[in-house]
């Protein structure tokens, strides 16, 4: 015989759900404890002693509004920032998506014939160091040190 408490976790688990949401009806809590498989929890649920509660539906039409206009990217500038630069977005975030852009950028101009295999991997390993600040920063430099093939342009 299976406790209460382990019913409900058998029953969480199957209705994908937290322990607190599953509700078992108080009048038949008897036939609840006797359940011990899953299999029995199941049929339990399917006759309607073992439920899952209903989420309680949101009740504030200004948190509603306010989360609508942070969707739109609103409500984002000085006034409403708490942390740093770094607490908000994490260095290492930045760097990545910074890193990611220009690989691909030179990647496109390797396939499309504009640099050479050399001058990719070149530039590829400056990346690496960090040597660029954006993607109009690496092109400003392949055009300043004439990297760019002409006749691909």
């Amino acid at each position: 015989m299976a406790t209460l408490k382990a019913v409900k976790k058998l029953a969480a688990s199957i209705l994908k759900c937290g322990v607190t949401k599953i509700w078992i009806d108080p009048e038949k809590i008897e036939e609840a404890e006797k359940a011990i498989t899953r299999e029995d929890v199941r049929k339990l649920i399917e006759k309607g002693v073992i439920k899952k509660k209903e989420e309680e539906k949101e009740r504030h039409p200004e948190a509603k509004k306010k989360q609508l206009q942070k969707k739109k990217g609103r409500r984002r500038g000085p006034g409403s920032r708490k942390g740093t630069r770094g607490a908000r977005e994490g260095e290492k975030t930045e760097w990545l998506r910074k890193v990611r852009a220009q690989r691909r950028l030179i990647k496109i101009l390797r396939d499309k014939g504009v640099i050479d295999r050399r001058t990719y991997r070149k530039i590829y390993l400056m990346i690496k160091g960090g040597a660029f600040k954006s993607k109009k920063h690496l092109l400003t430099y392949l055009k300043d040190h004439e990297l760019l093939k002409e006749e691909a342009k």
